[in-house]
């Protein structure tokens, strides 16, 4: 793949020394002159036909080394079980920022075929959609619950059958922190109707804040550094509350680990 990552063994760690001084000053302003750019030609080429698999490693990894390029620093473990994988799976992870939405296809897919479940309102947003679009990913409202797990068990299925793994966020919205009362079992249904095994992913993002206009624009802020665990794959028994819960457990520790 290009724009190769280094994965020493299960990990991956930002190298010493990558963002210049006056990067780290303004790191906002240099991050979305940089941002800007990417998404801008994912999006020419996807609204042509030109933005496969591969294109969308590379935009992915692009966003990892803008954000390393302004001082934010990267730590992403558990590799080594992205390469068990021999079957799509169903990642099942917390939301925090925008960022993961960005940056983790260039990490999961070298290894499998990804695309996510999102809201709607992503496939209709000015100049991304035609990116998310491409991805041909599952599509949510966020306001029908009912509705919305029809459509992820239905197209999540489909997708899983076709080869495609899936990446779920059962929270409502993005938040700094992890609530595990707001954390819907919606991934676990899915993986147990298309029998196919659970990656819990635990992430720690708001080195992207949350803008408080404008959501997908906050503050870049290089001393928060990004976290992104992989869990051991797990299939689902009975009616799927254990696998729940260990999702659960291994998320908050992550977080609770990653805030001392």
């Amino acid at each position: 793949m290009p724009n190769e990552l280094v994965f020493a063994g299960d990990a991956y760690n930002t190298a010493p020394g990558k963002a210049a001084a006056l990067l780290r000053t303004f790191p906002s302003f240099f991050f979305y002159c940089q941002d800007v750019v990417i998404v801008w030609k994912a999006s020419w080429r996807a609204k042509r036909g030109r933005y496969d698999t591969a294109a969308w490693v590379a935009s992915s990894r692009d966003q990892i080394r803008a954000l390393e390029s302004v001082g934010v620093q990267f730590e992403i473990t558990g590799i080594n079980n992205l390469r068990k994988l021999d079957s799509p799976s169903v990642f099942i992870a917390n939301h925090m920022s925008i960022l993961e939405t960005f940056v983790l296809p260039g990490i999961i897919v070298p290894f499998r075929d990804t695309t996510f479940v999102v809201k709607q309102s992503l496939v209709e947003y000015p100049v991304f959609k035609h990116v998310m679009r491409s991805r041909d990913p599952v599509t949510v409202t966020r306001t029908n619950p009912r509705e919305d797990l029809r459509a992820v068990l239905e197209g999540g299925e489909q997708r899983l059958k076709a080869g495609i793994s899936i990446v779920v966020f059962p929270q409502t919205t993005r938040t700094p922190t992890f609530d595990p009362t707001d954390f819907n079992s919606i991934g676990v249904k899915l993986a147990k109707k298309a029998g196919a095994p659970i990656v819990p992913i635990a992430l720690k993002t708001d080195a992207w804040g949350n803008g408080r206009y404008l959501k997908d624009f906050g503050r870049i802020k290089p001393s928060s550094k990004v976290h992104f665990a992989f869990g051991n794959p797990l299939w689902v028994k009975d009616r799927g509350r254990e696998e729940h819960e260990e999702i659960v457990r291994f998320i908050s520790d992550k977080m609770a680990e990653w805030s001392t």
